[in-house]
Protein backbone atom coordinates (compact mmCIF):
# COMPACT_ATOMS: atom_id res chain seq x y z
CA UNK A 1 0.00 0.00 0.00
CA UNK A 2 2.51 2.39 0.77
CA UNK A 3 4.41 2.31 -2.57
CA UNK A 4 1.14 2.53 -4.16
CA UNK A 5 0.50 5.97 -2.28
CA UNK A 6 4.07 6.93 -3.66
CA UNK A 7 2.99 5.98 -7.15
CA UNK A 8 -0.35 8.05 -6.70
CA UNK A 9 1.65 10.93 -5.79
CA UNK A 10 4.31 11.16 -7.97
CA UNK A 11 5.56 14.85 -8.70
CA UNK A 12 5.32 15.62 -12.34
CA UNK A 13 8.39 17.48 -13.88
CA UNK A 14 7.66 20.03 -16.14
CA UNK A 15 9.14 19.88 -19.69
CA UNK A 16 11.08 22.59 -21.52
CA UNK A 17 7.82 24.34 -22.34
CA UNK A 18 5.67 24.04 -20.27
CA UNK A 19 5.74 27.25 -18.11
CA UNK A 20 7.40 29.20 -20.99
CA UNK A 21 5.90 32.90 -21.73
CA UNK A 22 3.27 33.00 -24.41
CA UNK A 23 6.21 35.69 -25.57
CA UNK A 24 8.77 33.40 -25.31
CA UNK A 25 6.55 30.65 -27.42
CA UNK A 26 6.02 33.27 -30.14
CA UNK A 27 9.75 33.55 -30.37
CA UNK A 28 11.14 29.71 -30.03
CA UNK A 29 8.04 28.87 -32.76
CA UNK A 30 9.51 31.62 -34.99
CA UNK A 31 12.69 30.53 -34.61
CA UNK A 32 11.13 27.02 -35.42
CA UNK A 33 13.23 25.71 -32.12
CA UNK A 34 9.73 24.33 -31.52
CA UNK A 35 6.48 23.45 -33.78
CA UNK A 36 2.46 24.77 -32.54
CA UNK A 37 1.93 20.73 -33.02
CA UNK A 38 5.01 19.95 -30.87
CA UNK A 39 3.85 22.48 -28.01
CA UNK A 40 -0.19 22.10 -28.64
CA UNK A 41 0.51 17.71 -27.87
CA UNK A 42 2.84 18.82 -25.07
CA UNK A 43 -0.24 20.72 -23.31
CA UNK A 44 -2.36 17.89 -23.71
CA UNK A 45 -0.18 15.30 -22.50
CA UNK A 46 0.22 17.23 -19.60
CA UNK A 47 -3.32 18.01 -19.42
CA UNK A 48 -4.15 14.58 -19.57
CA UNK A 49 -1.40 13.58 -16.82
CA UNK A 50 -2.65 16.24 -14.36
CA UNK A 51 -6.10 17.16 -14.62
CA UNK A 52 -7.55 14.43 -12.82
CA UNK A 53 -5.87 16.33 -9.50
CA UNK A 54 -7.17 20.21 -10.62
CA UNK A 55 -10.32 19.51 -12.55
CA UNK A 56 -9.19 22.78 -14.46
CA UNK A 57 -10.03 22.32 -18.03
CA UNK A 58 -13.24 20.28 -18.22
CA UNK A 59 -14.25 21.23 -21.68
CA UNK A 60 -11.58 19.87 -24.49
CA UNK A 61 -11.25 20.27 -27.84
CA UNK A 62 -8.02 18.75 -28.55
CA UNK A 63 -8.23 17.22 -32.10
CA UNK A 64 -9.25 20.93 -33.15
CA UNK A 65 -6.58 22.32 -31.35
CA UNK A 66 -4.45 19.86 -33.05
CA UNK A 67 -6.04 20.75 -36.58
CA UNK A 68 -4.92 24.00 -35.57
CA UNK A 69 -1.19 23.71 -34.64
CA UNK A 70 -0.83 22.02 -38.33
CA UNK A 71 -2.67 25.03 -39.65
CA UNK A 72 -0.53 27.15 -37.58
CA UNK A 73 3.08 25.66 -38.28
CA UNK A 74 1.75 25.76 -42.37
CA UNK A 75 1.40 29.28 -41.75
CA UNK A 76 4.96 29.74 -40.07
CA UNK A 77 6.43 28.04 -42.75
CA UNK A 78 5.03 30.50 -45.20
CA UNK A 79 6.43 33.40 -43.12
CA UNK A 80 2.86 34.12 -41.30
CA UNK A 81 3.34 35.93 -37.85
CA UNK A 82 0.23 36.24 -36.21
CA UNK A 83 0.28 37.79 -32.96
CA UNK A 84 -0.16 34.81 -31.37
CA UNK A 85 0.79 31.99 -33.91
CA UNK A 86 1.00 28.67 -32.94
CA UNK A 87 0.62 29.44 -28.88
CA UNK A 88 -1.54 27.31 -27.00
CA UNK A 89 -4.38 28.90 -24.68
CA UNK A 90 -7.34 28.29 -22.98
CA UNK A 91 -10.79 30.12 -22.66
CA UNK A 92 -13.37 30.79 -19.77
CA UNK A 93 -16.18 28.21 -19.92
CA UNK A 94 -18.59 30.78 -19.86
CA UNK A 95 -17.58 32.62 -23.07
CA UNK A 96 -19.34 30.73 -26.65
CA UNK A 97 -17.17 28.61 -28.83
CA UNK A 98 -18.84 27.34 -32.11
CA UNK A 99 -19.05 23.30 -31.48
CA UNK A 100 -18.70 23.22 -27.51
CA UNK A 101 -20.97 23.70 -24.40
CA UNK A 102 -21.81 26.82 -23.39
CA UNK A 103 -23.76 25.95 -19.66
CA UNK A 104 -22.34 28.19 -17.15
CA UNK A 105 -22.17 25.18 -14.90
CA UNK A 106 -25.59 24.94 -15.00
CA UNK A 107 -27.32 22.27 -15.88
CA UNK A 108 -29.74 22.85 -17.85
CA UNK A 109 -27.51 24.35 -20.65
CA UNK A 110 -25.32 21.37 -20.36
CA UNK A 111 -26.02 20.88 -23.96
CA UNK A 112 -26.37 24.10 -24.99
CA UNK A 113 -24.22 24.43 -27.92
CA UNK A 114 -23.76 28.16 -29.44
CA UNK A 115 -23.12 28.32 -33.36
CA UNK A 116 -20.22 31.54 -33.36
CA UNK A 117 -17.42 31.97 -31.63
CA UNK A 118 -18.03 35.13 -29.35
CA UNK A 119 -15.84 37.77 -30.30
CA UNK A 120 -13.07 37.68 -27.77
CA UNK A 121 -12.72 34.13 -29.07
CA UNK A 122 -13.02 34.46 -32.78
CA UNK A 123 -9.78 37.81 -32.11
CA UNK A 124 -7.48 35.27 -30.31
CA UNK A 125 -8.55 32.81 -33.21
CA UNK A 126 -7.84 35.14 -35.89
CA UNK A 127 -4.09 36.03 -33.70
CA UNK A 128 -3.16 32.42 -34.68
CA UNK A 129 -3.77 31.05 -30.97
CA UNK A 130 -4.50 27.74 -30.84
CA UNK A 131 -7.35 26.86 -28.43
CA UNK A 132 -7.10 23.88 -26.18
CA UNK A 133 -10.40 23.89 -24.84
CA UNK A 134 -12.19 25.63 -21.71
CA UNK A 135 -11.79 26.09 -18.30
CA UNK A 136 -14.21 25.15 -15.05
CA UNK A 137 -16.21 27.74 -13.70
CA UNK A 138 -18.82 28.65 -10.68
CA UNK A 139 -22.34 27.94 -11.63
CA UNK A 140 -23.71 31.52 -13.19
CA UNK A 141 -20.05 32.92 -12.41
CA UNK A 142 -21.33 33.98 -8.98
CA UNK A 143 -19.23 32.95 -6.35
CA UNK A 144 -14.93 32.94 -5.80
CA UNK A 145 -14.94 29.22 -5.57
CA UNK A 146 -15.00 27.16 -9.26
CA UNK A 147 -17.50 24.48 -8.72
CA UNK A 148 -20.58 23.09 -10.36
CA UNK A 149 -22.86 20.26 -10.78
CA UNK A 150 -21.84 20.13 -14.34
CA UNK A 151 -17.91 19.83 -13.92
CA UNK A 152 -17.30 19.66 -10.65
CA UNK A 153 -14.59 21.36 -8.39
CA UNK A 154 -11.63 22.66 -9.88
CA UNK A 155 -8.95 22.57 -7.16
CA UNK A 156 -5.66 24.98 -6.35
CA UNK A 157 -2.41 23.69 -7.69
CA UNK A 158 -0.74 24.72 -4.74
CA UNK A 159 -2.98 22.71 -2.41
CA UNK A 160 -5.78 21.04 -4.08
CA UNK A 161 -7.72 21.14 -0.73
CA UNK A 162 -7.64 24.84 -1.55
CA UNK A 163 -9.92 26.80 -3.84
CA UNK A 164 -8.16 28.62 -7.08
CA UNK A 165 -10.74 31.43 -6.86
CA UNK A 166 -13.95 32.13 -8.94
CA UNK A 167 -15.30 32.71 -11.10
CA UNK A 168 -12.38 32.67 -13.69
CA UNK A 169 -10.46 30.28 -11.44
CA UNK A 170 -10.40 27.31 -13.68
CA UNK A 171 -8.37 29.40 -15.41
CA UNK A 172 -6.23 30.34 -12.91
CA UNK A 173 -5.32 26.56 -12.25
CA UNK A 174 -4.68 25.91 -15.85
CA UNK A 175 -2.17 28.69 -16.01
CA UNK A 176 -0.47 27.73 -12.80
CA UNK A 177 -0.45 23.96 -13.81
CA UNK A 178 1.65 24.96 -17.07
CA UNK A 179 -1.73 23.59 -19.51
CA UNK A 180 -1.59 27.24 -21.43
CA UNK A 181 0.32 30.00 -21.75
CA UNK A 182 -2.56 32.66 -22.26
CA UNK A 183 -6.30 31.89 -20.76
CA UNK A 184 -9.41 34.54 -21.79
CA UNK A 185 -11.43 35.28 -18.41
CA UNK A 186 -13.89 37.83 -16.95
CA UNK A 187 -14.45 39.92 -13.91
CA UNK A 188 -17.19 41.83 -12.13
CA UNK A 189 -16.60 41.19 -8.63
CA UNK A 190 -12.88 40.13 -8.85
CA UNK A 191 -13.71 37.10 -10.55
CA UNK A 192 -10.31 37.26 -12.52
CA UNK A 193 -8.71 39.12 -9.52
CA UNK A 194 -8.92 36.56 -6.70
CA UNK A 195 -8.19 33.48 -8.68
CA UNK A 196 -4.77 34.96 -9.80
CA UNK A 197 -4.08 35.81 -6.50
CA UNK A 198 -4.53 32.53 -4.91
CA UNK A 199 -2.90 31.16 -7.94
CA UNK A 200 0.14 32.99 -7.91
CA UNK A 201 -0.41 34.52 -11.69
CA UNK A 202 -1.24 37.55 -13.11
CA UNK A 203 -4.62 39.10 -14.63
CA UNK A 204 -5.59 42.25 -16.16
CA UNK A 205 -9.56 43.33 -15.59
CA UNK A 206 -9.45 46.39 -18.57
CA UNK A 207 -10.80 49.57 -18.12
CA UNK A 208 -14.95 49.23 -18.97
CA UNK A 209 -15.43 48.93 -22.30
CA UNK A 210 -12.11 48.57 -23.67
CA UNK A 211 -12.73 45.05 -24.59
CA UNK A 212 -16.28 43.89 -26.39
CA UNK A 213 -18.61 41.06 -24.91
CA UNK A 214 -20.39 39.73 -27.42
CA UNK A 215 -20.45 35.95 -27.01
CA UNK A 216 -19.82 36.16 -23.27
CA UNK A 217 -23.69 35.55 -22.71
CA UNK A 218 -25.94 33.67 -20.28
CA UNK A 219 -26.34 30.03 -22.15
CA UNK A 220 -29.43 30.24 -25.03
CA UNK A 221 -29.65 34.23 -25.18
CA UNK A 222 -28.47 35.95 -28.16
CA UNK A 223 -24.88 37.18 -28.70
CA UNK A 224 -25.52 41.09 -28.98
CA UNK A 225 -23.16 43.66 -28.90
CA UNK A 226 -24.68 44.96 -25.50
CA UNK A 227 -22.36 45.66 -22.69
CA UNK A 228 -23.42 44.66 -19.23
CA UNK A 229 -22.91 47.25 -16.09
CA UNK A 230 -19.69 46.62 -14.01
CA UNK A 231 -18.45 43.69 -16.29
CA UNK A 232 -15.67 43.46 -18.30
CA UNK A 233 -13.43 40.81 -20.80
CA UNK A 234 -9.35 40.43 -20.06
CA UNK A 235 -6.21 38.27 -20.09
CA UNK A 236 -4.58 35.76 -17.77
CA UNK A 237 -1.23 34.83 -17.48
CA UNK A 238 2.11 33.70 -15.90
CA UNK A 239 3.99 36.95 -17.40
CA UNK A 240 3.17 40.48 -17.06
CA UNK A 241 3.96 40.94 -20.61
CA UNK A 242 1.63 38.26 -21.90
CA UNK A 243 -1.31 40.55 -20.72
CA UNK A 244 -0.11 43.36 -22.70
CA UNK A 245 0.22 40.94 -25.89
CA UNK A 246 -3.16 39.47 -25.22
CA UNK A 247 -4.78 42.70 -24.53
CA UNK A 248 -3.89 43.95 -27.81
CA UNK A 249 -5.63 40.82 -29.60
CA UNK A 250 -9.07 41.31 -27.94
CA UNK A 251 -9.18 45.08 -27.42
CA UNK A 252 -11.34 46.95 -29.74
CA UNK A 253 -14.53 48.14 -30.47
CA UNK A 254 -17.22 45.09 -31.57
CA UNK A 255 -17.47 46.00 -35.31
CA UNK A 256 -21.48 45.35 -35.19
CA UNK A 257 -21.82 48.38 -32.58
CA UNK A 258 -20.70 51.85 -33.65
CA UNK A 259 -21.07 52.89 -29.79
CA UNK A 260 -19.33 49.79 -28.15
CA UNK A 261 -15.91 50.22 -26.97
CA UNK A 262 -12.90 52.67 -27.52
CA UNK A 263 -11.57 53.57 -30.94
CA UNK A 264 -8.30 55.19 -29.74
CA UNK A 265 -5.48 53.88 -29.33
CA UNK A 266 -4.23 53.47 -25.57
CA UNK A 267 -1.67 55.68 -23.83
CA UNK A 268 1.78 54.43 -23.39
CA UNK A 269 2.76 53.56 -19.80
CA UNK A 270 3.04 56.79 -17.69
CA UNK A 271 6.79 55.19 -16.76
CA UNK A 272 9.28 52.77 -17.97
CA UNK A 273 11.25 52.69 -14.29
CA UNK A 274 9.74 51.92 -11.09
CA UNK A 275 11.84 54.79 -9.89
CA UNK A 276 9.71 57.38 -11.62
CA UNK A 277 6.31 55.85 -10.52
CA UNK A 278 4.17 57.64 -7.91
CA UNK A 279 2.88 55.29 -5.83
CA UNK A 280 -0.42 55.25 -3.05
CA UNK A 281 -0.77 51.76 -0.97
CA UNK A 282 -3.61 51.25 0.52
CA UNK A 283 -3.63 47.64 2.97
CA UNK A 284 -6.26 48.34 5.27
CA UNK A 285 -9.96 48.98 4.13
CA UNK A 286 -12.78 50.60 6.49
CA UNK A 287 -15.53 47.94 5.94
CA UNK A 288 -13.53 44.67 6.83
CA UNK A 289 -10.58 43.41 7.50
CA UNK A 290 -7.28 41.98 5.54
CA UNK A 291 -5.20 39.30 7.09
CA UNK A 292 -1.88 39.73 8.39
CA UNK A 293 -0.13 38.01 5.91
CA UNK A 294 -1.36 39.71 2.83
CA UNK A 295 -1.31 43.15 4.35
CA UNK A 296 2.66 42.61 5.64
CA UNK A 297 3.20 41.21 2.13
CA UNK A 298 2.11 44.41 0.30
CA UNK A 299 4.03 46.65 3.23
CA UNK A 300 7.32 44.81 2.58
CA UNK A 301 6.97 45.73 -1.19
CA UNK A 302 6.01 49.17 -0.71
CA UNK A 303 9.88 48.47 1.35
CA UNK A 304 11.25 47.66 -1.77
CA UNK A 305 9.72 50.20 -4.07
CA UNK A 306 11.00 52.60 -1.93
CA UNK A 307 14.60 51.47 -2.03
CA UNK A 308 14.21 51.74 -5.43
CA UNK A 309 13.48 55.55 -5.71
CA UNK A 310 10.01 54.81 -6.00
CA UNK A 311 7.31 57.56 -4.42
CA UNK A 312 5.67 55.68 -2.05
CA UNK A 313 2.61 57.13 0.59
CA UNK A 314 0.98 54.70 2.48
CA UNK A 315 -1.97 57.68 3.63
CA UNK A 316 -4.83 55.97 2.17
CA UNK A 317 -7.06 58.46 3.37
CA UNK A 318 -5.82 60.04 0.13
CA UNK A 319 -7.55 57.75 -2.38
CA UNK A 320 -10.98 58.46 -3.10
CA UNK A 321 -13.73 56.87 -0.33
CA UNK A 322 -13.36 52.62 -0.35
CA UNK A 323 -16.34 52.61 2.00
CA UNK A 324 -18.63 54.48 -0.79
CA UNK A 325 -17.27 52.69 -3.39
CA UNK A 326 -17.72 49.27 -1.44
CA UNK A 327 -21.49 50.05 -0.99
CA UNK A 328 -21.95 51.27 -4.54
CA UNK A 329 -20.14 48.13 -5.42
CA UNK A 330 -22.82 46.16 -3.62
CA UNK A 331 -25.56 47.65 -4.61
CA UNK A 332 -25.38 47.63 -8.18
CA UNK A 333 -23.50 44.42 -8.07
CA UNK A 334 -27.22 43.01 -6.16
CA UNK A 335 -29.01 44.93 -8.72
CA UNK A 336 -27.86 42.77 -11.53
CA UNK A 337 -28.29 39.59 -9.82
CA UNK A 338 -31.27 40.29 -9.06
CA UNK A 339 -32.38 41.83 -13.11
CA UNK A 340 -31.98 38.11 -13.59
CA UNK A 341 -33.53 35.95 -10.88
CA UNK A 342 -37.58 35.08 -12.01
CA UNK A 343 -40.05 37.82 -11.65
CA UNK A 344 -41.77 35.44 -8.87
CA UNK A 345 -38.84 36.03 -6.61
CA UNK A 346 -39.24 39.84 -5.78
CA UNK A 347 -41.75 39.32 -3.19
CA UNK A 348 -39.09 37.94 -0.78
CA UNK A 349 -36.95 40.07 -1.92
CA UNK A 350 -39.06 42.89 -1.35
CA UNK A 351 -39.35 41.48 2.34
CA UNK A 352 -35.62 41.33 2.35
CA UNK A 353 -35.10 45.05 1.89
CA UNK A 354 -37.47 46.35 4.13
CA UNK A 355 -36.36 44.30 6.96
CA UNK A 356 -33.42 46.99 7.24
CA UNK A 357 -33.57 50.16 8.42
CA UNK A 358 -33.32 53.01 6.22
CA UNK A 359 -30.48 54.13 8.24
CA UNK A 360 -28.51 50.73 8.23
CA UNK A 361 -25.52 51.30 6.00
CA UNK A 362 -24.05 48.12 6.12
CA UNK A 363 -23.11 45.99 2.93
CA UNK A 364 -25.86 43.42 3.87
CA UNK A 365 -28.13 46.10 3.58
CA UNK A 366 -27.07 47.61 0.36
CA UNK A 367 -27.10 44.02 -1.28
CA UNK A 368 -30.56 43.64 -0.04
CA UNK A 369 -31.92 47.12 -1.37
CA UNK A 370 -29.74 47.08 -4.81
CA UNK A 371 -31.53 43.67 -5.61
CA UNK A 372 -34.70 45.40 -5.90
CA UNK A 373 -33.58 49.31 -7.01
CA UNK A 374 -36.09 50.86 -9.52
CA UNK A 375 -34.46 52.55 -12.11
CA UNK A 376 -35.02 56.33 -10.23
CA UNK A 377 -32.59 54.74 -7.34
CA UNK A 378 -30.41 53.15 -10.10
CA UNK A 379 -30.04 56.33 -11.97
CA UNK A 380 -29.02 58.03 -8.21
CA UNK A 381 -26.72 55.06 -7.53
CA UNK A 382 -25.26 55.92 -11.31
CA UNK A 383 -24.80 59.91 -10.58
CA UNK A 384 -22.77 59.03 -7.29
CA UNK A 385 -20.72 56.48 -9.47
CA UNK A 386 -19.58 59.53 -11.47
CA UNK A 387 -18.94 61.66 -8.48
CA UNK A 388 -16.58 59.22 -7.82
CA UNK A 389 -15.22 58.70 -10.91
CA UNK A 390 -14.38 62.53 -11.04
CA UNK A 391 -12.66 61.77 -7.90
CA UNK A 392 -10.51 59.24 -9.62
CA UNK A 393 -9.61 61.20 -12.05
CA UNK A 394 -8.33 64.07 -9.58
CA UNK A 395 -6.32 61.47 -7.45
CA UNK A 396 -4.07 60.38 -10.54
CA UNK A 397 -3.21 63.72 -10.98
CA UNK A 398 -0.71 63.26 -8.32
CA UNK A 399 -0.28 59.59 -8.02
CA UNK A 400 0.28 56.33 -11.20
CA UNK A 401 -0.71 53.74 -9.16
CA UNK A 402 -2.56 52.31 -6.28
CA UNK A 403 -1.17 49.66 -4.55
CA UNK A 404 -4.04 47.13 -2.88
CA UNK A 405 -4.77 43.62 -1.72
CA UNK A 406 -6.54 41.47 -4.14
CA UNK A 407 -8.75 39.73 -1.31
CA UNK A 408 -7.87 39.61 2.39
CA UNK A 409 -6.82 36.17 2.35
CA UNK A 410 -4.42 33.64 0.71
CA UNK A 411 -6.53 30.25 -1.24
CA UNK A 412 -9.01 29.11 1.59
CA UNK A 413 -9.98 25.84 1.93
CA UNK A 414 -13.26 24.81 0.01
CA UNK A 415 -16.59 25.57 0.90
CA UNK A 416 -19.29 24.73 -0.63
CA UNK A 417 -21.88 25.26 2.10
CA UNK A 418 -25.25 26.58 1.55
CA UNK A 419 -26.72 29.06 1.40
CA UNK A 420 -23.74 31.59 0.02
CA UNK A 421 -24.95 34.25 2.57
CA UNK A 422 -24.50 32.14 5.34
CA UNK A 423 -20.81 31.45 4.92
CA UNK A 424 -18.44 32.92 6.85
CA UNK A 425 -14.37 33.29 5.82
CA UNK A 426 -11.69 33.02 8.60
CA UNK A 427 -9.41 36.03 8.87
CA UNK A 428 -6.55 35.95 11.54
CA UNK A 429 -8.42 33.59 13.63
CA UNK A 430 -11.90 35.35 13.54
CA UNK A 431 -15.03 34.69 11.22
CA UNK A 432 -16.37 37.36 9.32
CA UNK A 433 -19.34 37.50 6.18
CA UNK A 434 -18.26 35.68 3.17
CA UNK A 435 -20.16 37.95 0.80
CA UNK A 436 -18.66 41.04 2.61
CA UNK A 437 -15.17 39.87 1.76
CA UNK A 438 -14.65 38.90 -1.02
CA UNK A 439 -16.09 42.07 -2.40
CA UNK A 440 -13.79 44.67 -0.34
CA UNK A 441 -11.20 44.95 -2.47
CA UNK A 442 -13.08 44.33 -6.08
CA UNK A 443 -15.31 47.13 -5.63
CA UNK A 444 -12.86 50.53 -5.77
CA UNK A 445 -11.69 49.55 -9.50
CA UNK A 446 -15.03 47.98 -10.39
CA UNK A 447 -17.08 50.29 -9.38
CA UNK A 448 -15.13 53.21 -11.26
CA UNK A 449 -14.20 51.17 -14.34
CA UNK A 450 -10.93 51.64 -13.81
CA UNK A 451 -7.82 49.23 -14.96
CA UNK A 452 -6.26 46.70 -12.53
CA UNK A 453 -3.58 44.23 -12.90
CA UNK A 454 -3.20 41.50 -10.07
CA UNK A 455 0.31 40.31 -9.94
CA UNK A 456 2.22 37.63 -7.93
CA UNK A 457 4.60 39.08 -4.40
CA UNK A 458 5.37 36.78 -2.24
CA UNK A 459 3.81 33.53 -0.74
CA UNK A 460 2.68 32.36 2.70
CA UNK A 461 4.56 30.23 5.19
CA UNK A 462 2.60 27.26 3.75
CA UNK A 463 3.81 28.68 0.20
CA UNK A 464 0.47 29.63 -0.92
CA UNK A 465 0.81 33.13 -3.25
CA UNK A 466 -0.19 36.36 -2.34
CA UNK A 467 -0.84 38.95 -5.24
CA UNK A 468 -1.16 42.64 -5.02
CA UNK A 469 -3.29 44.53 -7.24
CA UNK A 470 -2.09 47.38 -9.18
CA UNK A 471 -5.07 50.17 -9.97
CA UNK A 472 -4.79 52.71 -12.84
CA UNK A 473 -5.95 55.91 -14.22
CA UNK A 474 -9.20 55.36 -16.76
CA UNK A 475 -7.79 54.09 -20.33
CA UNK A 476 -4.70 53.63 -19.28
CA UNK A 477 -4.20 49.49 -18.66
CA UNK A 478 -0.47 50.33 -20.16
CA UNK A 479 0.52 51.51 -16.84
CA UNK A 480 -0.67 49.16 -14.93
CA UNK A 481 0.57 46.21 -16.96
CA UNK A 482 4.02 48.44 -16.87
CA UNK A 483 3.99 48.46 -13.70
CA UNK A 484 3.67 44.75 -13.26
CA UNK A 485 6.41 44.22 -15.90
CA UNK A 486 8.67 46.10 -13.59
CA UNK A 487 7.96 44.45 -10.32
CA UNK A 488 8.28 40.88 -11.99
CA UNK A 489 11.81 42.15 -13.49
CA UNK A 490 13.24 43.41 -10.13
CA UNK A 491 11.33 41.09 -7.95
CA UNK A 492 10.57 38.17 -9.31
CA UNK A 493 6.95 37.39 -10.47
CA UNK A 494 5.24 33.31 -11.27
CA UNK A 495 6.63 30.33 -9.31
CA UNK A 496 5.66 26.73 -10.45
CA UNK A 497 3.84 24.93 -7.67
CA UNK A 498 4.69 20.86 -7.45
CA UNK A 499 2.38 19.40 -9.73
CA UNK A 500 1.63 15.53 -8.93
CA UNK A 501 -0.15 13.29 -10.43
CA UNK A 502 -3.45 11.57 -8.96
CA UNK A 503 -6.07 12.15 -6.61
CA UNK A 504 -5.60 13.67 -3.45
CA UNK A 505 -8.42 13.36 -0.44
CA UNK A 506 -8.77 16.47 1.73
CA UNK A 507 -9.71 15.95 5.28
CA UNK A 508 -13.26 17.56 6.46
Amino acid sequence: MAAQKVAVEEEIAASEWDYRSAGDLIAALRKRRVSALELTDDAIARIEALDSRINAAPVRDFERARAAARAADAALARGETGALLGVPVTVKESFNIAGLPTCWGDPRFKHFTPKEDALAVSRLKKAGAVILGKTNVSQWLSDWQSYNSVYGTTNNPFDPCRTPGGSSGGSAAALAAGFCALSLGSDMGGSMREPAHYCGIYAHKPTEGLVPRRGHAHPGTAPLPVEHDLAVVGPMARGAADLALALDVIAGPDEMSAGVGYRLALPPPRHDRLNDFRVLIVNAHPLGPTSRVVSDALARLAERLAKTGASVSDKRALAPDLAQAMRLHARLLSAYWGAGLPFANYKKLYRDAAAFSPRDRSIAAERARGAVLSFREWRDADAERAQLRQKWREFFHDFDVVLCPAAPTTAFLHDHSTPLEARRVKIDGKLYSYLDAHTIWAAPATIAGLPATVAPIDHDGSGLPIGAQIIGPFLDDRTTIEFATLLERDFGGFTPPAMRSGRRSCAK
